[in-house]
């Protein structure tokens, strides 16, 4: 049974950092390239950034490149997003996500939700202003 499980959620005040990490189990986590995705209230989950299986790649939406930085440690098993210089429009519920690198996608393969196979719960992050 596959599981992805976030944590290193929380409140912080604007201009701070937290560190998320996804802790995988059940599956070959060197396979697959890993993603994070956030939904804020009332609005619909949107890309955040995407590290390929060996981390030679990265992908990271406009709203947080130079702020937020993905990086994985396959020895543990583990996806990190350290954010940095928060906002309060970065207020959202954080979910980790995993796409087995081997199968074919579309050219924007990891901004889109229907293309990673497993999905964590997600972990809330609050920025206060």
């Amino acid at each position: 049974q596959v599981q992805l499980v976030e944590s290193g959620g929380g409140l912080v005040q604007a201009g701070g950092s937290l560190k998320l990490s996804c802790a995988a189990s059940g599956l070959s986590f060197s396979s697959y390239n890993m993603g994070w995705f956030r939904q804020a209230p009332g609005k619909e989950r949107e890309f955040v950034a995407t590290i390929t299986w060996n981390g030679a790649m990265t992908y990271y939406a406009d709203s947080v490149k130079g702020r937020f930085t993905i990086s994985r440690d396959n020895a543990k098993n583990t996806v990190y997003l350290q954010m940095n210089s928060l906002k309060p429009e970065d207020t959202a519920v954080y979910y980790c996500a995993a796409r087995f690198s081997l199968r074919p996608g579309g050219a924007n393969w990891f901004r889109t939700e229907y293309e990673y196979d497993y999905w964590g719960q997600g972990t809330q992050v609050t920025v206060s202003s």
